[in-house]
């Protein structure tokens, strides 16, 4: 069964109790890493959003599994702001030595780097991967007294639509704009910060739509309060099977946020098969495919030279698409 709001909250409050117990039980609780075999002490992870959010909850669920694997303690920080951005500069001038560590989103290095200046841009070559995690699907909503039910709906409506997104340079603003561009639908971007304020504001009326991570908007899609239009994944996805694609109706959109594990640049290679080993073993576990489920995300667990092959493919495609449909993704001043 997937978890409600308050489940989630219940589940933060839960995997961060996990973390902090951590320091019981025979684990190390040094605050730093001291000499011997790493780890000897905790190992932070940082997180580019607020508590919440799908990277949160993420972050959590492997910061418990590493900390039981390498037995140490994992704190969780969250370090919110400019889509992740702010969290991946600190982390790309912290001490290669692994005991700072963080999952990023594939939006900061493949999205927003289409939506900023060029000294804003994060780069990936900054950093060390060390694995794939999973991806977070897109899903298109309107509120269900609005009448809309599809993307020709919305066509039909001949007036000009407001659509929400969870902020600037991210998967959701990308997949709305691709949408009502290629659909001729004359359309006005509203960013949020993040999926909750996006789908609040649906509610409230602020928009007529809105685009977030189907996590975010499952619960009220089975509650019925707002009505799924598309999804913007290359198939149809477990989660809402009687959802089309907005490929299906006839608009090549496949956006989704995909998270991947990342170390400073420079980490030793003997530190950075620890981690990923340890994030493995915690991806193999029942607990862990069942947190996956109960969030929507579909696990896309493979080496950091794939996670590269996937980023190129997705910033490639996302640059070529723009350029050709005249779009700018850049806030509007």
């Amino acid at each position: 069964m997937l978890f409600s709001k308050l489940n989630r909250r219940v589940l933060v409050t839960a995997v961060s109790a996990s973390v902090l117990l951590a320091g019981c039980g025979g684990v190390k609780t040094t605050s730093t890493g001291g000499k011997g075999d790493y780890p000897t002490g905790n190992i932070q992870m940082s997180v580019g959003a607020s508590p919440g959010g799908s990277t949160d909850l993420i972050t959590r669920a492997i910061a418990e599994g590493v900390g039981k694997e390498l037995g140490v303690s994992v704190p969780v920080v969250n370090k919110p702001g400019a889509n992740g951005a702010l969290n991946a500069k600190e982390l790309q001038s912290a001490k290669p030595d692994g005991y700072k560590i963080a999952v990023q989103n594939a939006s900061l290095f493949t999205i927003t780097p289409l939506a900023v200046s060029a000294n804003e841009v994060v780069k990936l070559d900054d950093f060390d991967l060390l694995g794939g995690i999973s991806q977070d699907d897109y899903v298109l909503i309107a509120p269900v007294g609005s009448g809309y039910k599809t993307i020709a709906d919305l066509k039909k409506a001949g007036k000009n639509i407001k659509y929400g997104t969870t902020g600037v340079g991210t998967g959701a603003q990308l997949a709305s704009a691709l949408t009502f561009k290629q659909a001729g639908i004359p359309a006005t971007d509203v960013p949020f910060d993040g999926g909750a304020p996006a789908l609040t504001a649906l509610l409230g009326s602020q928009v007529d739509v809105a685009t977030i991570q189907v996590g975010d908007g499952i619960e009220q899609v089975k509650a019925k309060k707002v009505v799924p239009l598309a999804v913007f994944s290359a198939e149809r996805i477990k989660f809402l099977p009687d959802v089309p694609t907005a490929k299906e109706q006839g608009y090549d959109v496949v956006v989704s946020q995909y998270r991947f594990l990342t170390a400073p640049k420079g980490t030793p290679d003997d530190v950075k098969t620890k981690l990923a080993d340890a994030a493995k073993k915690t991806y193999a576990t029942d607990a862990y495919k069942k947190f996956n489920d109960a969030h929507c995300l579909t696990p896309i667990e493979v080496s950091p030279d794939e996670v590269r092959k996937i980023l190129d493919g997705y910033a490639t495609k996302y640059k070529g698409q723009l350029d050709q449909l005249g779009i700018s993704l850049a806030a509007k001043k």
